[in-house]
C-alpha cells in the first residue's frame, strides 16, 4: 500500500494531462464517441483521482470552508481513502450557504461550499469536461478559463477600437450563477447519461441556510470547483449568435458595394469575461439591436441583463458627454488629438485620437481606502510591521495595472499615501519635531532622499513605491490556443510574462526554463508557485536568489519535510529530466 508521501506527482499528472490531451485532440477532431470513452477512462483513473484530491484538500490556497458535514481539512490517511471512494453517481449532498460581502458593500453574494467529497468529485469530473470544452469555447471568452486573464480581454478590446471610434455595449448578466435554467445547460453539456446524471445531482442537490433545507429548481452555486465551468458552458454560443446575425444583414461599405460575411463579422465585437461582456460596433442601432437579441437568447437560458450596469457609450467624446466605459477596473477611453498625432488606419491617415486604457478612478479610491486603512490599524505597530503589511498589497494592485497607461496614476497614488504616512509617522512623536521624525522614517537611497524604510541590519526593509513598477505591454494569448495542446513552452513562457506574476519568480522561470526543479515537469496555469531556498537558512543557506528556486507548492512540501528530517530522496533530482 502507498502512503500520500510516497506518491510520484511527476509521473500522476503526466499521465492525467496525456489523457487530457487526448480528449482535447478527439474534440477538435468532433469524434463525440471517443471524447467520451476518453472521459469514462479518466475518470476511473487511479491518478487522477489523486491529483483531485490533492487540489481540493492539499492545493487549495484560500480560506479552508468547511460544507454541511463540518470537515475543514484532511490528513494524508483521509486524503488516500478519499480518493479510493471517488465515483460517480445520482445523488449529492446539499452545499452549506455562505454570504459574503459584494464590493459595494450593501449586497451580500451567496456561496454553497460542497463538502470535500464533493469538492474532490467535482475536480475529478472538471479535468474530464475542460479539455473537450476547452476546443468548443469561443476565443473572446476569456473568464475562468486556463491561461487565460482580465488583461488579454483588454487587449482584445484595444485591438478592437485602436483604429476606429465605435460605440459600446457594456453590460452584466444579473445573478448569472443563481438563474442559470438547469434543462437548457443540461441539454447544452451533450455528455453520457451517467455523467450527465451526476451533474444533475449537484445541480438538485440544494442549499443549508443555517439548519433549513432549501431546493434549488434553477442556477449553479457559486463555491462550488465546478460551478465556473457549467456557467460559461451556458453562456457558451451567446458570441456565435451575433455573428450569424451579422451574417444575415445587409450591410455596405462606404462607397454603396455589399460587404462580404468576413467583414460583417469582422465589424463586429463581443468580447466576455464571465458573467461581464461588451459588445462594440460603430453603428448606434445595430449595438441596439444586438443588444435586443442578447436579451431574447439570455431569456431562454433563464437569464436578463441587470439594468443598473448595462449601458451605450461611445470610446471617443460625444456632444451628451458620454464618453468611454469601464471594464474589469480599467478605464477605455478615446481622446483627441492634433492632426498630427495619434493612431493612423490602415492606409496611413491620422484619425485624430489616441486610446488610453488606464486603472479606473473607483478602484483607485477603493486601493488607496485600503491602504488607509491598513496605515490606521497599525498605530502603534513598528515600522517593520507596517511595512511587510503594504508591501505586498502595493506590488500586487501595481503589477496588475502595470500593462496600461499607468504612470500618471501610480505616482498620484505615492504622492496621496506619502501624505498618509507622514501623519502616521507625526503621530507615534507628538513631542518630536517633524525634522526628526522625517529622519527616522526617512532615508536616502541613491539620488532619491524619501525612502520610507529602516536602519536595521546591512539591507533595511523598505516600502514599496506605485511608481516603482515598470509599465510593460502585454501581449494577448493567440485566437483559440489553449494549455491542451500540447505547446508548453509557449505556456510556460507566457506565465513567467503575465503582470501579476511578481519580479523574482519570473526571473526563476526564465532561470529555469519553465520547470519545477525538484519533478522536472513544466509550470501550467492554475499551478500554485513557491519560492524555496536551495540551502535552507537554518542550515546556513543565503536569502539572494542564487539560492532560490521555484518549486510547485506540493514538492515544496515534500522537499521542506526532507530539509527537516535529514532524509535523501530515493531518486536523484535527474528523475524531472525530459
Amino acid at each position: 500500500m502507498y502512503e500520500w508521501k510516497d506518491i510520484n506527482w511527476r509521473k500522476t499528472e503526466r499521465c492525467v494531462f496525456k489523457l487530457q490531451k487526448r480528449i482535447f485532440k478527439a474534440s477538435q477532431q468532433g469524434n463525440v464517441r471517443l471524447v467520451h470513452k476518453l472521459q469514462r477512462l479518466l475518470l476511473k483513473s487511479w491518478y487522477a483521482k489523486l491529483l483531485a484530491v490533492r487540489r481540493v484538500s492539499q492545493d487549495n490556497k484560500g480560506k479552508k470552508t468547511a460544507g454541511i458535514d463540518g470537515v475543514k481539512s484532511l490528513i494524508p490517511k483521509q486524503r488516500m481513502a478519499l480518493a479510493n471512494n471517488l465515483k460517480l453517481g445520482n445523488k449529492s449532498k446539499p452545499t452549506r450557504r455562505v454570504w459574503i460581502p459584494k464590493s459595494n458593500r450593501d449586497e451580500k453574494r451567496p456561496l454553497g461550499i460542497p463538502t470535500l467529497y464533493e469538492r474532490a468529485l467535482q475536480a475529478l469530473v472538471k479535468l474530464a469536461l475542460e479539455p473537450e470544452w476547452e476546443v468548443k469555447f469561443e476565443p473572446n471568452s476569456y473568464g475562468f478559463r486556463l491561461a487565460r486573464s482580465t488583461h488579454d480581454a483588454i487587449g482584445a478590446i484595444y485591438s478592437c477600437i485602436n483604429k476606429k471610434a465605435k460605440y459600446v455595449l457594456d453590460a452584466d448578466i444579473a445573478k448569472c450563477f443563481d438563474k442559470i435554467n438547469h434543462q437548457k445547460l443540461l441539454a447544452k453539456l451533450q455528455t453520457y447519461p451517467k455523467l450527465r446524471r451526476q451533474i444533475k445531482a449537484w445541480l438538485k442537490s440544494g442549499f443549508m441556510d443555517g439548519k433549513k433545507l432549501f431546493p434549488t429548481n434553477e442556477g449553479t452555486p457559486q463555491g462550488g470547483v465546478i460551478s465556473p465551468l457549467l456557467a460559461n458552458i451556458a453562456l457558451h454560443g451567446m458570441e456565435e449568435h451575433i455573428l450569424q446575425y451579422a451574417d444575415k444583414q445587409k450591410w455596405k461599405y462606404p462607397n454603396g458595394k455589399s460587404m462580404s460575411n468576413r467583414d460583417k463579422r469582422q465589424s463586429i465585437s463581443f468580447i466576455r469575461y464571465a458573467d461581464d461582456f461588451v459588445l462594440i460596433h460603430e453603428d448606434l442601432e445595430i449595438v441596439q439591436e444586438c443588444q435586443q437579441i442578447i436579451n431574447e437568447w439570455l431569456a431562454e437560458m433563464g437569464l436578463e441583463l441587470k439594468p443598473s450596469k448595462t449601458k451605450i457609450s461611445h470610446t471617443l467624446n460625444q456632444h451628451d458627454g458620454n464618453v468611454g466605459f469601464e471594464f474589469l477596473g480599467f478605464n477605455i477611453r478615446q481622446y483627441k488629438v492634433g492632426k498630427h498625432h495619434g493612431a493612423k488606419n490602415t492606409q496611413g491617415k491620422q484619425l485624430g485620437f489616441k486610446t488610453l486604457i488606464k486603472p479606473s478612478a473607483e478602484n483607485v479610491k477603493t486601493h488607496l481606502r485600503k491602504l488607509g486603512e491598513i496605515v490606521d490599524s497599525h498605530k502603534s505597530a513598528p515600522q517593520v510591521a507596517l511595512i511587510k503589511r503594504l508591501n505586498p498589497i502595493i506590488r500586487g494592485w501595481s503589477n496588475y495595472y502595470s500593462p496600461v497607461v499607468s504612470a500618471e496614476t501610480f505616482s498620484d497614488c505615492d504622492y496621496y499615501f506619502f501624505e498618509k504616512i507622514k501623519r502616521w509617522a507625526y503621530r507615534r512623536h507628538p513631542m518630536k519635531n517633524r525634522t526628526w521624525i522625517m529622519r527616522k522614517y526617512w532615508h536616502t537611497e541613491k539620488n532619491d532622499n524619501w525612502v520610507f524604510s529602516t536602519r536595521e541590519g546591512e539591507n533595511p526593509l523598505k516600502m514599496a513605491r506605485h511608481q516603482d513598477t515598470k509599465i510593460v505591454r502585454f501581449v494577448k494569448v493567440k485566437g483559440n490556443r489553449s494549455p491542451y495542446d500540447g505547446d508548453l513552452i509557449y505556456w510556460s513562457s507566457r506565465l513567467g510574462s503575465h503582470p501579476e506574476m511578481p519580479a523574482e519568480k519570473a526571473f526563476l522561470l526564465k532561470k529555469q526554463k519553465g520547470r519545477c526543479t525538484y519533478c522536472g515537469l513544466h509550470f501550467q496555469d492554475g499551478d500554485l508557485l513557491e519560492t524555496d531556498h536551495i540551502i535552507p537558512k537554518s542550515k546556513g543557506g543565503k536569502d539572494n536568489r542564487d539560492n532560490k528556486q521555484l518549486l510547485h507548492r506540493h514538492c515544496h512540501d515534500l522537499k521542506t519535510t526532507k530539509d527537516v528530517t535529514g532524509t535523501q530522496d530515493k531518486e536523484p533530482l535527474e528523475r524531472g529530466a525530459g
